[in-house]
């Protein structure tokens, strides 16, 4: 295939795995496959500083302009239902919000069919948010500031919604903004109530809520909830506004004096964790990151089968050298640049150059090429298959396995892990190391007693059935990695793929002719191919709009309540889990902090986190003590690149999840921390020691139940 072959497959390549997603995104936003056109057209936004009478501080006045048809919803949404409306105020440093935003007009109360049993606040026509700004000292004339934002609305019509979409804005001061004396007025008298409660109020009604979806508690919703059989847990998004406001302004990372349950520091508890890294090590072996390539040494066994002892016993060491020079990495990460265990699947390149290499050895397995490496797969005849492992192959068969173990944590191995980060960097590489040594200690167990695998079938021409299906795991894991991608990752990731399809086959063809010449050229061409592809598939995504990828998680996350909610059914009648929101009475004060707070920072490529979180957590007799204790939950999640989460995991000095986090009403400093495996008793025991939250007002996310 000449050059301009490859060039022209490149470009193909590029407009199927570019152009159409942009294409798809301008259909969909473009009144396509969502009906219903652009959503920065149907909702105007514009923003003032101004100075009202009777309010100290200067006001930031939010105005949306919602296109007639449409909708929004308030920003006191609760959960299980639309999108709430979020306004954010950018540089705090310069400038913050200093009291809770008011709106005018209130919001339309109504019922969704879409949500039979929540209760939905919309806004039509135009709308004003006002809060009054803190200012820094530093900041000069008042005329001259201007103040960045964000505004993030879902617009909707009777039939469809468009996905949530951020929209940016930049307030400057006016003395006389556009916007009529009635509502100025309005305005006014709802920011003097909310300065006078202590609380920000939405309405004249009485709610209450942070501008971010912060506190709020409303008597009415008792009326208008309807019957539920189960309240799920109410999660909340972590952010470290909402996280101080809940704590309280006592909470001060520098003074956190953390209770990690089963801590210590003597060379006895070392040892301990060191074996308990050990066990976790060889448990890691079964986890199902691992299992997909475990084929990889099945073929080595079967291939070692009738060796000499002593060439068997090298092989696996050179596996476990390959094994173990991983986790002396990720030892030298994690001392130096703090990354956690898992932290590397958080990163969207890293996950990208892992599928790549997943699905090529995919493709070695079904076939397509050979693996230039002595021993590391065939290309699918069974002469080939019976060539015997080599050193190389062995030591990145290792490389490869560990790389691929690392989103799953093992039994042991991550209160091992959460130890060792709080540790000096002695004692960080040798827990890493134990660990690494207990996944290896199968292998070179295998190396010193051949006979354990002399029940194996010597190579022939079975293996390449079993080849064929090992195949096709891969490409299952293939699709497992694809899930910890970011929605505008997916489809340059996937025409990256189809790339290096074509590349592996076009070197397995010129390796077929045996002329060294023809076949370096096919690997400088192959290699050239693979790295156009790249470039033109991903020369700048925007994944901070993430457009499209928040509507599907809008989806995702809709469908897997209505998943737990099916299944919490099945666990009894409504008498013995109750909403807390319902238990509430009296009229919220608007004071931060005296909750009891739990926060779960957690990952989407944590299996264990979501194995936790499914069989502890979201067990009865947690959930029965979480809604006696009246514990707020936040969730972490650093799935992606999380600036937050990541600084709150520094505050309490971890780098990797697992953690739970559980501050304690009135006692903001004083954290009980869990991190690797727990158990019900565990967290039943850390709550009866925190006790119940003291603020009797419901958080935006409602409490536990």
């Amino acid at each position: 295939m000449s050059w301009w072959a490859w060039v022209a497959f490149a470009l193909a390549v590029y407009l199927i795995g570019l152009g159409l997603p942009l294409a798809w995104a301008e259909e969909a936003f473009s009144g396509g496959f969502f009906a219903g056109g652009n959503s920065a057209q149907k909702v105007k936004v514009e923003a003032y500083i101004t100075r009202l009478p009777e309010v100290e501080r200067p006001v930031l006045v939010v105005k949306a302009v919602v296109e007639p048809g449409w909708h929004i919803y308030s920003l006191t949404q609760g959960p299980g239902g639309p999108v709430p409306t979020k306004i954010s105020v950018l540089a705090p440093e310069r400038v913050r919000l200093a009291s809770r935003l008011v709106v005018f007009p209130d919001p339309e109360t109504h019922r969704e069919a879409a949500f039979p049993d929540v209760l939905v606040e919309s806004h039509e026509g135009t709308v004003h948010w006002a809060g009054e700004l803190e200012i820094n000292s530093g900041v000069g004339d008042l005329r001259d500031l201007v103040v960045e934002g964000s505004f993030l609305a879902q617009p909707c019509d009777a039939s469809s919604c468009l996905p949530p979409r951020t929209q940016r804005f930049s307030a400057r001061f006016t003395e006389n903004p556009p916007i009529e004396k009635e509502v100025l007025k309005e305005l006014v008298k709802r920011l003097q109530a909310a300065v006078t409660q202590g609380s920000r109020e939405e309405s004249t009604r009485g709610s209450t809520e942070e501008a971010e979806g912060g506190i709020k508690s409303r008597d009415q919703h008792k009326e208008l909830a309807g019957p539920r059989e189960v309240e799920l847990l109410p999660w909340q998004p972590f952010s470290l506004e909402r996280f101080k406001h809940l704590v309280g302004p006592e909470f001060n990372p520098d003074q956190l004096k953390i209770t990690l349950f089963n801590q210590s520091s003597s060379i006895w508890y070392l040892v301990l964790q060191m074996a308990a890294g050990f066990l976790g090590g060889i448990l890691l072996n079964v986890m199902p990151c691992v299992l997909p390539v475990i084929g990889l040494k099945l073929f080595a066994f079967m291939q070692q089968a009738g060796e000499s002892r002593w060439k068997a016993f090298w092989l696996n060491v050179w596996y476990s050298i390959g094994l173990l020079s991983v986790f002396a990495l990720l030892a030298g990460l994690a001392i130096t640049l703090q990354f956690g265990w898992g932290h590397l699947f958080r990163l969207a390149g890293f996950n990208v150059v892992m599928a790549a290499v997943v699905f090529a050895m995919a493709l070695a397995f079904l076939g397509i090429w050979t693996i230039p490496i002595p021993g590391f797969v065939g290309s699918g005849r069974a002469a080939e298959l019976a060539e015997k492992e080599g050193v190389l192959g062995a030591f990145f068969k290792g490389v490869f396995t560990t790389f691929l173990a690392t989103p799953c944590t093992g039994p042991f191995m991550g209160s091992a892990l959460a130890w060792a980060f709080t540790q000096p960097p002695l004692t960080v590489f040798l827990v890493f190391m134990s660990v690494g040594l207990g996944m290896a200690s199968p292998y070179l167990v295998v190396g010193l007693f051949p006979e354990l695998i002399r029940f194996l079938p010597k190579p022939g021409p079975w293996m390449e059935v079993f080849e064929r299906i090992m195949g096709f795991v891969l490409l299952g894991t293939v699709l497992f990695i694809l899930t910890f991608l970011d929605w505008p990752y997916i489809v340059p990731t996937v025409g990256l793929l189809f790339a290096i399809w074509a590349a592996c086959w076009w070197v397995e063809r010129a390796a077929m002719t045996g002329i060294t010449l023809r076949k370096v050229r096919a690997w400088v061409g192959a290699v050239g191919f693979v790295a156009l592809a790249w470039l033109l598939l991903f020369p700048g995504i925007p994944v901070q709009e993430r457009r499209i990828g928040g509507l599907l998680r809008v989806m995702e996350a809709r469908l897997r309540e209505r998943v737990q909610e099916l299944a919490l059914r099945e666990l009894g009648p409504q008498s013995e889990i109750s909403p807390i929101a319902n238990q509430s009475s009296g009229n919220s004060s608007g004071k931060s902090g005296g909750y009891t707070v739990l926060v779960d920072c957690t990952a989407d490529w944590c299996l264990t986190c979501k194995t936790l979180e499914a069989t502890v957590l979201n067990s009865r007799p947690v959930r029965d003590a979480l809604r006696d204790n009246r514990v707020v939950l936040l969730k972490a999640d650093w799935t992606h690149e999380a600036p937050e989460v990541t600084q709150f995991l520094k505050w309490l000095g971890f780098q990797q999840v697992p953690v739970i986090a559980i501050f304690p009403a009135g006692r903001p400093n004083e954290p009980i921390i869990f991190t690797g495996w727990y158990t019900q008793k565990d967290i039943l025991r850390a709550l009866q020691e925190a006790g119940p939250s003291r603020n009797m007002e419901v958080p935006g996310g409602g409490l536990a139940g």
